[in-house]
């Protein structure tokens, strides 16, 4: 969401007269777009303010000017941390306010000197006033659907995203439409929580994630087509058909679980069991054998115990994931979770994540080298490090690189892997 937001917001800049800078020395302007989900993520920002400030001094030496933004979830959590810890910030915008942004720019024309906040929850959605979306290559992020209702005990995003809002059928339908008129070929539909997506179509009915992507896949020019990030709970009958009936829809689904154990789970405020949640890859499964699962993992969580750690593992031997994101628990500030008792150890942490991740490389190894030998339909885009090197992505979202002509570069083409790593496959184009 975070690379789709950054995106609309260059956009934004770009219609207002900015061009991309080589790097920040030469930038007028330095926008940080932010994650709050980690407190390392969160931290980060501060270091990275930091450094842009001493740039700014130094520019300022030479007699340019420098403006300093801060986007997305850290100013809605932490606007006063801003304005206290960098009060040279220029401006902060929320994550739901960034198409304020060209008016942020114009105000601060005439009010230097003081940081200006905006992290009002509007009305109105800020999709309605962002300027027509484009492609940057081969694929392409399409939010539909913001905001989360779910309220973890763990997470943030309730309250720095706000409430569900999902996009009408048709405005979602349209910015496809320009994507893939621009250069798109696959399509990945975004959402905090994706598979709750209700938005109305033209007769005002509310629709499915399901409906949405039937008529997405209709769309000529259309090859490939992913969605994320889902809740399990809201896997219906409907959107696992799809999985079966849609030829367009890729092989791989990210499906996060974050732990393997009923206690936890429920600590947690999931909507699912570990019972429910292996009944729905269940029935994906037998919707398509070909489809795969990537998932999200939290060790040490406040109460987990070495069994419920362990329920974790065997859900993992049970899953085979192809791919995991795996991270030790983060306290963030206004979460239950931070207040909970039964607090970890980072040591027991460490020792957690050290084993889980072990695990589930072990399992995304196998799947790699079991590709050795096969074709895969691979979609270039970007360059290499080496000369004459391409990257891609498979239909289940590994990196392929292969030594080919630029030519191909935003095409999907045919390749043969011949190697494989835990993080990577090689292979030669057919």
């Amino acid at each position: 969401m975070n690379v789709y937001d950054s995106h609309r917001m260059a956009v934004m800049l770009e219609n207002f007269g900015y061009t991309p800078a080589k790097n920040q020395t030469e930038a007028d302007l330095v926008l940080f777009n932010t994650c709050h989900i980690r407190e390392k993520a969160a931290e980060k920002v501060f270091s990275d303010l930091g450094r842009a400030y001493l740039i700014k001094q130094e520019r300022a030496e030479k007699g340019l000017d420098t403006i300093i933004g801060v986007a997305g979830c850290v100013v809605q959590a932490e606007d006063e941390e801003i304005a206290k810890r960098a009060p040279y910030v220029d401006f902060a915008l929320g994550p739901l306010t960034y198409h304020r942004l060209p008016e942020m720019l114009a105000k601060i024309s005439r009010e230097r000197g003081t940081t200006l906040i905006d992290t009002d929850f509007p009305a109105e959605a800020k999709f309605d006033f962002l300027p027509e979306n484009r492609a940057e290559g081969g694929c392409s992020f399409l939010a539909v659907q913001e905001g989360c209702n779910n309220f973890c005990t763990y997470c943030v995003v309730p309250y720095t995203r706000g409430a569900e809002y999902s996009r009408p059928v048709a405005e979602v339908v349209a910015e496809a439409k320009r994507l893939l008129a621009t250069g798109t070929l696959e399509i990945n539909l975004l959402g905090q929580n994706v598979n709750s997506y209700h938005g109305e179509d033209e007769s005002g009915k509310e629709r499915n994630l399901a409906y949405l992507l039937q008529k997405i896949a209709e769309l000529d020019g259309l090859k490939r087509l992913r969605y994320t990030t889902s809740y399990p709970a809201d896997v219906d009958d409907d959107l696992i058909a799809c999985h079966r009936d849609l030829q367009a829809l890729m092989p791989y689904l990210h499906l996060p679980v974050q732990s393997g154990s009923d206690k936890i789970l429920k600590a947690m405020n999931r909507r699912h069991d570990r019972r429910q949640y292996l009944e729905v890859i269940e029935k994906l499964q037998k919707a398509n054998d070909k489809l795969r699962f990537s998932s999200d993992f939290i060790v040490g969580f406040p109460g987990e115990t070495d069994a419920d750690f362990e329920q974790t593992l065997s859900l993992v031997n049970e899953v085979k994931y192809i791919q995991a994101f795996s991270f030790k628990y983060s306290r963030r500030p206004g979460t239950p979770a931070a207040v909970m008792p039964a607090q970890v150890e980072e040591k027991v942490k460490k020792e957690r994540l050290d084993i889980l991740q072990k695990l589930l490389f072990d399992y995304q190894t196998k799947f790699n080298e079991a590709c050795i030998g096969k074709a895969f339909e691979v979609l270039f885009e970007q360059k290499g490090r080496h000369n004459g090197q391409l990257i891609g992505r498979t239909p289940y979202m590994q990196n392929l690189h292969a030594k080919a002509d630029e030519n191909i570069l935003n095409k999907i083409v045919e390749v043969r892997v011949t190697d494989a790593t835990t993080n990577s496959l090689s292979g030669e184009v057919l």
